[in-house]
């Protein structure tokens, strides 16, 4: 089965062109192997062909709007639930000049701005994580709150008659938690987050997040505007140059591209299964040999990715210590990627379980937080989270172990960054010209983004 081309005419329908080659409903449909739903849906839109222009990118003003009307008012990923296990615990959430620290009490996790009520200080310095807090305490003048906001003690209370203890408490910030994630909003009057996040429940209705630990953590500072960071990683069309190692494997020019609602957006990449454009046709013995194995072991009759995906099922099955049985062999291969605006991705496989986010850091730079989150072992007992690895721009990837082979992708990926960030700025065109399909979640990015600016 091919992908169809729609005509109108003697012309193309904008954003109706695909590449020649199996889809990968295709893919999927020849595993035969009952996937779960989510990866049968589809939905696209054509968004418009106008350039993007680069002072999006790098002009302040943009910027500073961008803080004021935007990060002020969207449900963002904070922490995971697994970080702040215990009563006392807190954990600290940057972005821009915004903090807010998530603390866990006796009764709930809550939310509070990072900003004493008296002179300002913070409670706790940008990242901080912690544990045993009975209270929050303030480290300039020592008023302190307990875990619920309200006011536990003034020193030298004779001076603030002024003060009413029912009022003067901490600024309490939407909270609330979806999939193991701490998520917040710095807007009081927030929409639920349930309704915020779209479609993503009911599609990780499949894939309990929330059943994983985090097994990697890295924090790396990258060049660069965090839009233009982020958007690296929207799309698989830079596969052919920046990532050449994987096109005898990868179906990149055929991946799904789909736009769900407002803020979620996803693509889905076959991996393992061959690519329909290389240079001529891969036998399965020579797919199954470019996916690491040797080409006379590959069973008759069998594919080469079905091969593999038995092969990867058994051996990480036994170092997770859990049963892969029934994961259909997308999950377990496929690279899949859900992005809800404005700034994290969730991979629902077990191959390429990352989680990602970006924050500026000002204009030009953004922190890159990457998270592996496996499987739960068969025990149900949580390992604990893996301490957060900070990198500093020129660090590699490869210096961390648990990536393997991702490491590598990951430099090929961010290298980039510093290049492009100069060339935008070098830019006499002023703007970006995208495709129609392969980069149409950036384009309805920015017409998210463009929603909350203009309110």
């Amino acid at each position: 089965m091919t992908r169809s081309i729609y005509i109108l005419g003697d012309e193309l329908t904008p954003g109706e062109a695909r590449c020649p080659g199996p889809t990968p409903k295709d893919v999927i449909a020849r595993d035969g192997d009952s996937p779960p739903k989510p990866l049968l849906a589809e939905r696209y839109e054509f968004l418009g062909d106008e350039d993007v222009p680069f002072s999006r990118y790098t002009d302040p003003a943009f910027f500073d709007r961008e803080i004021s009307h935007m990060w002020s008012r969207t449900w963002q990923w904070a922490c995971r639930e697994e970080q702040i296990p215990k009563s006392g615990d807190f954990y600290v959430y940057d972005v821009a000049h915004y903090s807010v620290i998530v603390v866990r009490g006796d009764d709930r996790i809550r939310a509070f701005v990072n900003s004493c009520p008296h002179r300002g200080m913070q409670f706790e310095g940008a990242g901080a994580c912690g544990s045993g807090k009975q209270f929050l305490r303030c480290p300039f003048h020592g008023m302190s709150w307990h875990l619920d906001g309200s006011l536990r003690e003034i020193p030298c209370r004779w001076d603030f008659p002024h003060i009413d203890d029912k009022s003067f408490t901490l600024m309490e910030l939407p909270c609330d938690s979806w999939g193991g994630f701490v998520f917040v909003n710095l807007d009081r009057d927030a929409e639920p987050l349930d309704d915020y996040l779209e479609v993503l429940p009911e599609h990780f209705e499949t894939w309990d997040l929330g059943a994983r630990y985090i097994s990697m953590h890295t924090e790396k500072i990258l060049p660069g505007n965090w839009k233009m960071c982020m958007e690296g990683f929207l799309e698989a069309y830079h596969v052919i140059a920046t990532h050449p190692e994987g096109l005898r494997t990868s179906g990149w020019a055929n991946t799904q591209y789909d736009i769900f609602s407002p803020h979620v957006t996803r693509f889905l990449q076959t991996l393992s299964s061959g690519n329909p454009h290389y240079e001529r046709e891969l036998s399965e013995a020579e797919l199954f040999a470019s996916l690491g194995h040797e080409a006379q072991a590959l069973p008759a009759g069998m594919g080469a990715r079905q091969a593999h995906a038995d092969i990867v099922r058994e051996r990480m099955g036994s170092r997770l210590g859990v049963d892969l049985t029934d994961v259909s062999n997308s999950e377990l291969l496929d690279s899949i990627e859900y992005h809800v605006f404005p700034n994290a991705c969730f991979f629902p496989g077990i191959t390429i379980p990352l989680i990602y986010r970006f924050r500026p850091l000002g204009v030009d730079r953004t922190i890159h937080d990457i998270m592996m989150l496996s499987p739960l072992p068969a025990s149900g007992e949580r390992p604990p989270p893996a301490p957060t690895v900070r990198l500093a721009e020129d660090d590699s990837y490869t210096t961390v172990p648990s990536f393997g082979g991702l490491g590598r992708v990951l430099d090929q990926d961010t290298d980039n960054f510093k290049r492009q960030w100069a060339g935008i700025r070098a830019s006499l065109k002023g703007h970006e010209t995208l495709g129609n399909y392969q980069e149409a979640r950036i384009r309805h990015f920015h017409q998210t983004l463009d929603r909350y600016l203009v309110q």
